[in-house]
């Protein structure tokens, strides 16, 4: 198990473990974006899947927004991914939702029927669609939705406009296994939640604490940026994150994260 140092510069958070090199191909990526979101993406599930397929990815998730996003999915989209495809172009497909987290409580934006039948399905927050409160308020949001069995990833909780306690939440999620995910859009110099880099370094250094997994996200809205987790993957090998501790590398791995939940 690799330590952190403390350190209030980010660029010099450093582990026992040596860095380890990002050569190896990922198998997955699961937050992902269609037409079906409502912004800023034209591409259909088949246009996702020609995407990861071109890229060499096993496993494609689609998580679309939920309704209270301004044009997410409607309820009906979400009940018929029942019924989708399972493999596409030779890609296992997963469907998902990346759910709004509506208050304090934990509450999201479909209900429990819905979220029930999807494979799996990501917990967010979004403005406006929930106000920014104090560190103590957005954590509590947060522990909360972890205790919905159905939720097993916690979205870009990097969000600077969104201040968290990082071992409070850790903490939770290793207790409600649920993942935090590294959002390369997050970390990317186009990126909208702000300066994120600190944050996704605390949770990098805590994963390798307490040898526990993370996930990596490309937040691909379309098909640009499917199974990209560049500026992801320089956040792990800056805090030394070991490859067992990163689901993308195996599709089989993550199944049986998700599975034995």
């Amino acid at each position: 198990m690799a330590y952190y140092h403390h350190t209030d510069n980010p660029s010099q958070i450093r582990h026992t473990a040596d860095a380890q090199v990002f050569t190896e191909r990922y198998e997955l990526d699961i937050h992902t974006h269609t037409i079906a979101s409502g912004h800023g993406s034209s591409a259909t599930i088949t246009d996702m899947a020609k995407a990861a397929a071109s890229r060499n990815l096993k496993m494609l998730g689609i998580s679309d927004h939920g309704p209270a996003t301004l044009g997410g999915g409607r309820t009906s989209y979400f009940r018929n991914l029942a019924y989708a495809q399972r493999e596409r172009l030779g890609v296992r497909m997963l469907y998902g939702a990346e759910a709004n987290i509506l208050d304090r409580n934990g509450r999201l934006d479909l209900d429990d029927s819905i979220l029930q039948s999807l494979d799996y399905v990501i917990a967010s927050m979004h403005q406006p669609t929930i106000k920014p409160g104090t560190p103590e308020e957005n954590t509590e949001a947060y522990i909360n939705v972890m205790k919905n069995p159905h939720v097993a990833i916690i979205g870009h909780c990097d969000d600077t406009k969104f201040p968290v306690d990082y071992f409070k939440l850790f903490k939770a999620a290793m207790e409600h296994r649920v993942l935090l995910e590294i959002n390369n859009s997050s970390l990317s110099p186009e990126g909208y939640r702000g300066d994120t880099k600190f944050n996704d370094l605390l949770i990098l250094n805590l994963c390798c604490h307490f040898n526990y997994p993370v996930l990596f996200s490309s937040d691909s809205h379309g098909t640009k940026h499917v199974g990209d987790f560049t500026y992801a993957a320089e956040a792990a090998k800056l805090a030394g994150v070991p490859r067992s501790l990163i689901l993308n590398y195996s599709a089989k791995a993550l199944l049986s994260f998700l599975d034995g939940r």
